[in-house]
């Protein structure tokens, strides 16, 4: 009864998040665990599928299944999308001019480097919505000086501490070099990627392995 009850709770989300099709999804639950299924029209449609799967209490893990399947119409030949994705790089200021795209088949790979975490996350943002994109590969370095593990442990904490989506005692933290292990227990997706975004907002931070469990 818990799963059928997740599934639909899950279906729900979908039918009313306007940049999905939810008729084109299949939604299976297992002990939180959420799967989908099926074939949609963009790149966008399916993160925003799984972002919408995430909000829903009870979710603990979404596997991605899903397939994007452009139409006839929608196709670009791979010079025109490279173009295209390197034109809306280019024009937002957030992305650096240090960072490239390659594209073969509709796949778009990212390539360079820039100092911050938040400007290759933009960047895979900015791609991501380019019409004709089918996957997205993020192959964009990080050229930060590596601090103490004791300032990075000591940054993220405060971190914790003044978000109030964060509970701070339920989560620890491991430093080797510039590299972030998080594990704990935390109660929504939401305090989850609050916790992410403080780890990988630490002066130095290349790498944050992600452990946390959400349990609701």
């Amino acid at each position: 009864m818990l799963n059928e009850t997740l599934r639909h709770d899950v279906e729900e989300e979908l039918r009313y998040e306007p940049r999905v099709d939810d008729l084109a999804i299949a939604v299976a639950a297992d002990d939180g665990e959420v799967t989908l299924r099926g074939t949609v029209g963009s790149f966008r449609e399916r993160r925003e599928a799984v972002h919408a799967t995430k909000r829903v209490f009870g979710v603990n893990k979404v596997r991605d299944g899903l397939h994007v399947r452009l139409l006839d119409t929608e196709r670009r030949d791979d010079a025109d999308l490279r173009g295209a994705v390197l034109q809306a790089l280019m024009l937002d200021s957030l992305v650096p001019s240090t960072v490239d795209a390659r594209v073969k088949d509709g796949t778009v790979t990212l390539t360079g480097w820039a100092p911050y975490n938040y400007q290759r996350d933009e960047a895979k943002f900015v791609a991501g919505n380019v019409p004709g994109v089918i996957e997205l590969d993020d192959q964009v370095e990080l050229t930060i000086g590596a601090p103490t593990p004791a300032d990075v442990r000591h940054y993220i904490n405060k971190a914790f501490t003044r978000d109030a989506r964060v509970d701070a005692e339920a989560l620890s933290i491991d430093t080797d070099e510039n590299i972030v292990t998080l594990s704990g227990h935390v109660r929504s997706w939401v305090e989850h990627d609050a916790a992410i975004n403080a780890a990988w907002s630490a002066p130095g931070v290349v790498d944050v392995d992600d452990r946390i469990v959400v349990e609701h």
